[in-house]
């Protein structure tokens, strides 16, 4: 008996639609791994590079960022604000934000200073945060922005003491009125206040994209398999 193949325009399009996107979600997944890597490995060659200044910062935030930097000034307290949706080790939380005042330029840098819980029987309630009115020295390392969390809502505008779910540092400069540097710090050493600054790594999840890209990829063969075997199947009846 000969071998037979029949071919059905349905099952036919559903499956070049079906593996079209497996494969592209699989692409997808496997460019974002590979995006985690690259992160990964400029953070590694920048951990152990020298602190630069601000004033020595490149214009260019991509050349600088995960560096780290010392920063020599005063914080201004009345534009304190929080990122909510910021858990830390299970617990609720929020990013203090404020700007921080350089001595020796004329530029004003908005730090992320650390971690604060939130208060559970008040959402709104804001937690004081110690700050010496005093010049000082902090380090930190450069980031493009504090990360994004899914926007539930409308977003606040940014003003003193708001509580925000992401930051706009271009829409917090205009509202405060201040020079800010097109980046933000984390704070990672200075003065004791009581913060926590274990900032989470951007490059985490690598493996999982990487599951993820096999799961997209499997279903597009298996459809393409599916396929095949089921017009043998039939060009035999």
């Amino acid at each position: 008996m000969p071998i037979r193949f029949r071919v059905r325009w349905i099952p036919l399009i559903a499956t070049v639609l079906v593996a079209a996107l497996g494969i592209a979600l699989g692409n997808w997944q496997t460019h974002r791994a590979e995006e985690k890597l690259a992160i990964q490995a400029k953070m590694a060659v920048r951990e152990h590079a020298q602190p630069i200044s601000v004033a020595d910062a490149p214009p260019d935030v991509a050349e600088a960022e995960y560096r780290h930097v010392t920063l020599r000034g005063t914080f201004i307290p009345d534009w304190v604000s929080y990122l909510e949706n910021r858990p830390y080790n299970g617990v609720s939380g929020f990013y203090v934000l404020m700007p921080f005042k350089l001595a020796d330029a004329n530029t004003t840098v908005l730090v992320a200073r650390g971690w604060v819980p939130r208060d559970p029987g008040n959402r709104t309630k804001l937690p004081p945060i110690e700050t010496s009115p005093e010049v000082i020295q902090i380090e930190g390392v450069i980031r493009r922005d504090a990360g994004h969390v899914l926007q539930l809502g409308h977003a606040e505008a940014p003003r003193p003491g708001v509580i925000m779910q992401n930051l706009d540092i271009a829409e917090y400069a205009k509202a405060s009125q201040l020079k800010l540097a097109p980046f933000l710090v984390e704070q990672t050493g200075g003065p004791a206040d009581g913060l926590v600054r274990d900032w989470p790594l951007p490059s985490l999840g690598i493996d999982r994209h990487r599951g993820y890209a096999v799961q997209w990829y499997a279903l597009a063969v298996m459809a393409i398999l599916f396929f095949v075997v089921t017009g043998f199947r039939r060009g035999t009846k």
